[in-house]
């Protein structure tokens, strides 16, 4: 069993909610989509095949339970599930962030999956598999990244039709680092008195040069 990586590195988590925290991440290689804003383009096809004994002795080293699995799309790689049931097994906290296009339904209930639904400012809304949202369970979260006025009525539109019982405390509206303002952002969901979560990227925040490992 092997997956092609593109990166594997320890650092504080950023966009979840478990932002602050410190974590191992496993950035797989390849994606199925062609965001606008995607700031992960080295990873469309940038890899190494490496078994899963391989990829696990370098996540040890880092002394750390929680993992998030990235990409890229981490589902396109069939291998996968797998690996996320082996770190699940060996006690690891497993968080799996995905694009959404993909279906989830054979990703373990045990990991927390957060699905990135794409607005339409991505070039990509088109893709989604929204039946995703009707498989999340209660740990799961959903983002949003929010571009203009109209990517945030979407994202309403959406919540409104297939989050029914979904807490709203685990969807997160993110706006598009640098060309959507925070406070802009923060606004509208005060005025509509919508009860999601506003989400920066805090790692951006910290390390505002660096490219790739964060």
């Amino acid at each position: 069993m092997a997956l092609v990586v593109n990166e594997i590195f320890y650092s504080i988590q950023g966009e979840s909610l478990h932002s602050g925290r410190p974590c191992i991440f496993v950035r797989l290689t390849g994606c199925n989509l062609r965001c606008t804003y995607c700031d992960t383009q080295y990873a469309y096809e940038e890899g190494v095949k490496m078994t899963i004994d391989e990829i696990l002795q370098q996540i040890v080293t880092y002394k750390c339970r929680l993992i998030e699995i990235t990409g890229g799309e981490p589902l396109l790689q069939r291998e996968t599930p797998r690996f996320i049931v082996e770190l699940l097994e060996r006690g690891y906290e497993v968080m799996m962030e995905t694009n959404g296009s993909i279906d989830s339904s054979g990703v373990d209930e045990r990991c927390i999956k957060i699905v990135d639904v794409k607005c339409p400012t991505s070039g990509e809304s088109d893709k989604n598999n929204l039946k995703n949202l009707l498989r999340l369970n209660a740990k799961d979260q959903i983002k949003f990244v929010i571009g203009n006025r109209a990517d945030y009525e979407y994202a309403k539109d959406i919540i409104e039709t297939y989050c029914s019982g979904f807490s709203l405390k685990r969807v997160l509206f993110s706006p598009v680092f640098e060309k959507m303002a925070p406070a802009t952002l923060a606004k509208w969901i005060l005025d509509d008195n919508l009860d999601v979560r506003l989400h920066l990227q805090i790692h951006k925040v910290i390390w505002p040069n660096k490219q790739k490992g964060v």
